[in-house]
């Protein structure tokens, strides 16, 4: 094609676009692309989005040249819309430097992997998470070079002349002027700049081929784009795939012909609610409506956790609950509630704690599985990393920051090491991730809901000892949990027989572990309910809870044997019986939780209170176990031996021999173990010390 031709061919791109402005109509009649240019003149904007259906509606010719060539297709529709607004408003134009058209909706949205050659050049949509985030630098569009003469006189020319935007502006080789190839002084406060940002997006984990790394991309974002998205966010990015060669790795032996692909972004959609990607159509819809309806939806939801594992019925019921989650609360203030419902399973070796964490990664619209031997903190949360190229930080996005608005299912929690460990406290209770690395502070979300199993510090579980003895979790770790659920393995032998014949029966006819509810549907039911749903207690739901809650609290002033009260609930417990009972009604589509909901809630948080809080010492609900990890009449005990043994040490002299120590001790009902522990304990602290073998003395 002459270029004559191709610039006719422009004109009339560029005119075809000016007349759609001015003419496309919305389904109401209305002129759409007025009424957005009026208001990206008032709010100062210098961006039109532009729907891609609405081109196709108009001209699909005009839509198959912004495919086939995007960047003279923009560039032509940047200059048709600084026509359109010259004639609406021509001092607002001449105020901006330069108009954007931002396309969004594509007809089709790619996964990053089936990017390939054949799209060089091409308008392209792709999907993902954003896992890293550069600072804002300024690129040159139009620069200023000035040349000093040796008669004195001052060359000014602009490059490049045209003022068209280079992709990569070099240097003339020349002065424009004299034409003579001379040093060329950069004048930088003349010339013209544009924001700049890279990013880095990735393939989201329920995309990602088993066995095989999540792929990703490095995406540019120019203009009044940049600082659209963090990392943790996950867009629908559409631009131009380009290339540009590689700056590491293959072209250092010399070679040049390597080239890395990227994405020249053109619009940034940044998806706000969670849970976006589950497509629900209107059939789907019904489906979803038409199994509320069914009075035993519950139990048949229930039923279709992990259909394969054999009995487990109040654990699939809280896993149940965990994926609906309860209605979160933003208060006026800004302060937020969580909805998110967190679990965690506790038990003994071969209890199929790893399948049901396996199978409610892959069950919910936006899951993430990791086991706790192979995460560290940064890998969980976030960490400042350093560019090789450039030199220059960026933050990049953990596990529990890419599962926003999802579940995260951490196993083996106990094998991970205690600094890696408390990175996830932050994110259980404020569902938030700080970081301040490297002059990078943030503050990212990481709304999720965690369930996370582990197994007892001796290898199985001992009833006779209280579960911070059990259980190898800081106390802090353990309150944040609003349910908690041991699973032992004890020789029964009916239960037995049938847990075997269920084995069998699945390993010999596969079609026994069948759902009762299709996967694929229960996903979008479930996707469906947290997307529109959202329960609010009903004032004799609110009623009940209150009661059950002030009843534990006064059964806390009633004294043990020991003369200890038992403190059997806190607030934080209160918190969470609200957010189950919301589950529960949010399972069967209502919006107001009911008595029957607060009830259930209430038989569950027992449940586990009589196993997880139970004193072994008292015989009593004690949650002090869980939020101090100790029990209150251990704390009792512990005082009463401090004041004895003082006194003791008072009455002989200021020391004595730890044997007279435990002699005297069990006189006073102290155990010889416990008398050990405790001067251990003292001696760490530094309230006690050695004198000499064998003595001790207290500390002046």
């Amino acid at each position: 094609m002459s270029n004559s031709a191709r610039l006719e061919e422009v004109k009339d791109y560029a005119l075809e676009f000016l007349k759609f402005l001015d003419s496309f109509k919305s389904r109401e009649g209305v002129i759409k692309y007025h009424d957005r240019v009026w208001r990206m003149i008032n709010m100062n904007q210098r961006s039109l989005v532009l729907d891609f259906d609405d081109l196709i509606l108009y001209n699909p010719a005009l839509a198959e040249y912004l495919v086939d060539h995007p960047i003279d297709a923009l560039e032509t529709f940047s200059q048709a819309l600084r026509a359109f607004v010259e004639r609406l408003n021509p001092e607002y134009a001449r105020s901006v430097s330069r108009f954007y058209v931002r396309v969004r909706n594509p007809p089709r949205i790619m996964k990053i992997r089936e990017l390939n050659s054949e799209y060089i050049g091409k308008l392209v949509a792709v999907e993902g998470i954003v896992t890293r985030v550069t600072r804002i630098d300024a690129k040159i569009v139009k620069a200023r070079y000035r040349h000093l003469t040796e008669l004195g006189e001052v060359h000014e020319f602009d490059y490049p002349p045209e003022g068209e935007v280079g992709e990569r502006l070099e240097k003339p080789p020349f002065c424009l002027i004299c034409h003579r190839p001379v040093k060329l002084d950069l004048v930088s406060e003349r010339s013209s700049f544009i924001d700049w940002q890279k990013i880095v997006i990735q393939e989201k984990p329920e995309e990602v081929p088993g066995g095989q790394i999540p792929r990703s991309i490095e995406a540019v974002l120019t203009g009044d784009i940049v600082d659209s998205a963090r990392p943790g966010d996950r867009v629908v990015l559409c631009g131009v795939l380009k290339v540009a060669p590689l700056t590491v790795g293959v072209e250092k032996r010399g070679s040049k012909t390597i080239f890395a692909f990227y994405v020249d972004v053109n619009h940034v959609e940044v998806q706000e609610k969670a849970l976006e990607e589950v497509v629900i159509t209107r059939e789907d819809e019904e489906k979803i409506k038409e199994l509320s309806r069914d009075p035993w939806i519950r139990e048949k939801i229930i039923a279709s956790i992990a259909p394969g594992i054999y009995g487990y019925w109040d654990i699939k019921e809280a896993i149940v609950l965990l994926l609906f989650g309860g209605t979160p609360q933003i208060l006026p203030d800004g302060t937020r509630i969580r909805g998110d419902i967190h679990v965690l399973l506790v038990g003994d070796p071969g209890t199929a704690k790893s399948q049901l964490l396996q199978f409610t990664s892959r069950l919910a619209p936006r899951g993430l599985y990791t086991s706790g031997k192979g995460s560290t903190a940064a890998g969980l949360t976030a960490t400042v990393l350093r560019d090789k190229t450039t030199g220059e930080y960026y933050l990049e996005a953990g596990a529990l920051v890419l599962a926003d608005g999802g579940v995260a299912c951490i196993d083996e929690i106990d094998k991970m090491r205690e600094e890696d460990r408390v990175a996830i406290h932050e994110v259980l209770e404020q569902q938030t991730v700080s970081i301040a690395k490297a002059g990078i502070v943030a503050r990212l979300n990481a709304r999720t809901a965690v369930l996370a199993a582990g197994n007892p510090k001796h290898g199985r579980y001992d009833r006779t000892l209280p579960v911070g003895k059990n259980i190898d979790l800081p106390p802090t770790i353990l309150s944040r949990f609003d349910l908690i659920f041991i699973v032992q393995d004890i020789p029964r032998q009916e239960h037995d027989r049938r847990l075997a014949r269920h084995i069998l029966g699945v390993h010999i006819e596969a079609e026994r572990a069948r759902s009762f509810i299709d996967p694929n549907l229960l996903k979008k039911y479930i996707s469906y309910a947290r997307r529109y749903i959202r329960p609010q207690l009903t004032p004799e739901a609110a009623k009940l809870i209150e009661e059950f809650y002030i009843s534990l609290r006064q059964a806390s002033l009633t004294s043990t044997e020991s003369g200890v009260p038992a403190v059997a609930i806190t607030p934080r417990q209160l918190e969470a019986l609200i957010r189950l009972a919301e589950a529960h009604a949010k399972i069967a589509l209502e919006t107001k939780a009911t008595v029957e909901d607060a009830e259930e809630a209430i038989r569950l948080v027992m449940s586990t209170l009589s196993k997880v809080g139970l004193d072994v010492e008292s015989g009593k609900l004690d949650i002090d176990l869980l939020e101090t990890g100790i029990p209150a009449s251990r704390r009792l005990k512990k005082k009463k031996f401090r004041e004895f043994l003082f006194a003791y040490l008072e009455e002989v002299g200021g020391e004595a021999e730890i044997s007279s120590i435990v002699a005297k001790a069990k006189e006073e009902g102290f155990e010889k173990e416990f008398v050990l522990d405790e001067i251990n304990e003292l001696k760490r602290s530094g309230e006690i010390y050695m004198p000499r073998p064998g003595k001790i003395a207290r500390v002046k």
